[in-house]
């Protein structure tokens, strides 16, 4: 568990933080401290406020998935924001590391099924219920042997969407046996990263965009 949030971007109306692999965003059943509350203790100790801290949360990264995640201070940046999330136009941008010979760049378009009970999701044929379009587009930046770093542009945000569509094809996260990977790596880490999110900010309505630096313990699996 970080000692300490590693602060990406603060203002009056947003925090962005870079999420540590392992960790929630928001807390369930388990009781593990996760990183919504991480954030808020941070606000409260910082600005000395008595009693509960407004904290917006407007999108996830699951808890194998480390970088970028954006949180709002007040309940008007929080609803133009999730607006923002639903309406598709947050962009945002992943490294990862796949197994596997894969295409320079590929554009996929599948379908998705989640298994709320397993947690986990599935590419799937035919459309039924409950299942969703999603959709993402990747190129290589760099091979070595069999592996590959790719940039991935997601154009929806659905359950692992990443993590099972590159899985569906044959090209998994490294570390992801859940998706298809060899091997785990230590600590169950898996090589995809949040880099980047760009989106309009939500009061000042100025193009925002805000990076995280690569971990250099992902940057070694390539």
């Amino acid at each position: 568990m970080p000692e300490a949030l590693d602060i990406l971007y603060e203002d009056n109306h947003l925090l962005a933080v870079c999420k540590p692999q392992g960790i929630l965003v928001q807390g369930d059943k388990s009781g593990q401290i996760a990183l919504f509350e991480l954030a808020r203790r941070y606000l409260k100790d910082k600005y000395k406020k008595p009693g509960n801290v407004y904290l917006g949360l407007v999108h996830r990264l699951d808890r194998k998935t480390a970088g970028v995640v954006v949180f709002a201070k007040t309940s008007k940046a929080a609803g133009r924001l999730s607006c923002e999330f639903r309406e598709r136009r947050v962009k945002k941008l992943y490294r990862a590391i796949v197994e596997g010979k894969s295409p320079a760049s590929l554009t996929l378009e599948q379908i998705l099924l989640r298994d709320r009970k397993r947690g986990t999701s599935k590419i799937i044929k035919k459309m039924v219920p409950g299942a969703q379009r999603v959709k993402l587009f990747f190129r290589v930046i760099k091979r070595s042997g069999n592996r590959a770093l790719l940039e991935v542009i997601p154009e929806t945000g659905r359950h692992h969407q990443i993590r099972a569509q590159l899985g569906a094809i044959g090209y998994p996260v490294v570390g992801d046996t859940r998706y298809g990977a060899k091997k785990r790596l230590p600590d169950g880490r898996i090589g995809l990263f949040a880099r980047q999110i760009s989106f309009s900010h939500p009061v000042k309505k100025k193009e925002i965009t805000i990076s995280a630096p690569i971990p250099r313990i992902f940057s070694l699996l390539i």
